[in-house]
């Protein structure tokens, strides 16, 4: 199970409450869930690395990513604005391994049910 560790003020409106349970259904490679809170003709961008377009596409990039175990996932902050909104923070692999990430989120519409745009700096510690 990964351990989740997050910033007291994360929770202090629904989108933010919304983008750390998505930022938590990354750690634990619940792919289900993702892919309900994603539109149909989601982007995300990793920059440096890849651009991925489309749910299909978003989908197979998660099953690639499945067998990656998270150890622990530190969210050190969650922003929300608009149909804006961002997290960073600190995950922990099984195998040792460290990132620190900033992903940016640009939502369908200001509830921030849905995300459209997926954007992530990621960066081995």
């Amino acid at each position: 199970m990964t351990k989740i560790t997050s910033s007291p003020n994360c929770g202090n409106s629904p989108k933010m409450e919304f983008i750390k349970q998505f930022n938590i259904a990354f750690a634990n490679g619940d792919i289900e869930r993702i892919i309900t809170s994603v539109t149909d003709d989601i982007v995300w961008d990793i920059i440096g690395d890849k651009k991925i377009k489309g749910k299909e596409h978003f989908t197979k990039e998660l099953e690639k990513m499945r067998s990656l175990e998270t150890a622990e996932l530190i969210i050190e902050q969650i922003l929300s604005h608009g149909k804006e909104g961002a997290a960073n923070g600190i995950i922990r692999m099984q195998n040792g391994q460290q990132y620190a990430f900033a992903d940016f989120y640009t939502f369908k519409g200001a509830s921030g049910t849905q995300i459209k745009a997926i954007t992530s700096y990621v960066l081995e510690i």
